[in-house]
């Protein structure tokens, strides 16, 4: 998985539940791919959020505090990556 982030993009934040199925992929995701990714990006800021009974969902900040989010719900770990690239764009 290569996935370099930065330019416009300046945040990105990941919000999912510790323990609801719609979270799966968001935490095999997270299992599988986060510290690979961490490693690409070593010094841009990646946040993970973890709160029961929430939504999984991705938050992008880019310049000028502009925010843009994607619903994460039922997605595989694959599709977790596919949105952060979309993000990234």
């Amino acid at each position: 998985m290569v996935v370099r982030l930065g330019g416009a993009l300046k945040e990105l934040r990941i919000h999912l539940c510790q323990t609801s199925p719609q979270s799966a992929g968001v935490r095999e995701f997270i299992q599988k791919n986060y510290v690979s990714l961490k490693k690409e990006n070593p010094t841009f800021p990646i946040l993970i959020r973890e709160c029961r009974g929430i939504q999984p969902r991705i938050w992008a900040r880019f310049e000028k505090g502009v925010e843009k989010s994607a619903p994460l719900t039922n997605l595989s770990a694959n599709d977790v990556v596919g949105a952060i690239r979309q993000m990234s764009k």
